[in-house]
């Protein structure tokens, strides 16, 4: 495993497994099979109804809960009252802190969010914080009135969007980048170009590795979800091999600034805001 050094002196994995749409027992046993093939990086969140599953699934594995980074978010509904919020969610996940909380939407109140995983993190129960899919002008917010600059940005990334203006603003924070929709939604188009073809021929992996490879290599840090125990050890197994800086400025030329998530500020708002779940009734 490689890992990230955040801005606060924390080390991160460069590879975890997400859990979106994962069924609470689907969630547990994919982080049980995670951890027992080595990932130590889980990522969840109150808004995937899941948490009480992910903590089963860490406490099954026999894995030390302080070998293992894990991550959650807490929802914009729940912003104005953020402290109970991220109470609730070390209680759903069986912990007494998590390892990165994230503001899950930057819809609402997200400033007083902020401030709560900001009073959280004095307190211990975060260890590092992050924004996930702020655009440009709201990220920026954040930072011209927190106390503690986030630790993490987490947002689509992929060689069709590989978010190269963003990252040289995280760059100037030291901030990490951690990317969902890592190997473009499953599309086939990308994850089948000729390039990922011939440098998985090359290395002995697959096409999917290959992707996976150039995003740790080039500073992202990834979670790739599934269900499926072969799938979710292959992706893991991508460290025993390293991509040239041609091959790497190959796969750069895929760019085409395309999004496979494409929702505008003005309708998350709606329809967010509107989405108020009762979290603590999960399985």
């Amino acid at each position: 495993m490689e890992y990230f050094d955040l801005n606060n002196g924390i080390k991160m994995p460069m590879a975890g497994i997400g859990t979106y749409l994962l069924s609470p027992d689907d969630a547990e046993n994919a982080v049980y099979e995670a951890l027992k093939c080595g990932y130590r990086l889980i990522d969840t969140a109150n808004a995937y109804m899941n948490e009480r599953a992910v903590g089963r699934g860490i406490k099954k594995s026999g894995v030390r809960r302080e070998d293992v980074s894990l991550v959650t978010k807490i929802w914009c509904t729940e912003y104005e009252d953020g402290d109970k919020a991220i109470d609730e969610t070390l209680a759903r996940l069986g912990t007494d802190y998590v390892d990165l909380l994230f503001l899950h939407q930057p819809v609402g109140n997200y400033i007083e969010g902020y401030k709560a995983m900001e009073r959280a993190y004095k307190a211990g129960k975060v260890k590092a914080l992050g924004l996930s899919n702020f655009p440009q002008d709201r990220f920026e917010n954040v930072l011209a009135n927190c106390e503690i600059v986030p630790q993490v940005v987490q947002v689509e990334t992929h060689p069709y969007y590989p978010q190269t203006e963003l990252k040289q603003t995280l760059k100037k924070y030291g901030m990490g980048l951690m990317a969902w929709y890592p190997l473009g939604h499953g599309d086939k188009s990308l994850i089948k170009q000729d390039v990922f073809a011939r440098l998985a021929q090359k290395y002995g992996k697959t096409n999917a590795q290959i992707i996976l490879r150039w995003h740790t290599q080039v500073g992202n840090i990834v979670i790739p979800g599934s269900k499926n125990p072969e799938h979710i050890r292959s992706n893991a197994d991508i460290f025993d091999f390293a991509l040239t800086p041609e091959e790497i400025t190959e796969i750069a030329a895929l760019d085409k600034g395309k999004r496979y998530y494409n929702m505008a500020i003005e309708d998350e708002e709606k329809a967010f805001m509107g989405w108020k779940m009762d979290f603590n009734n999960q399985k």
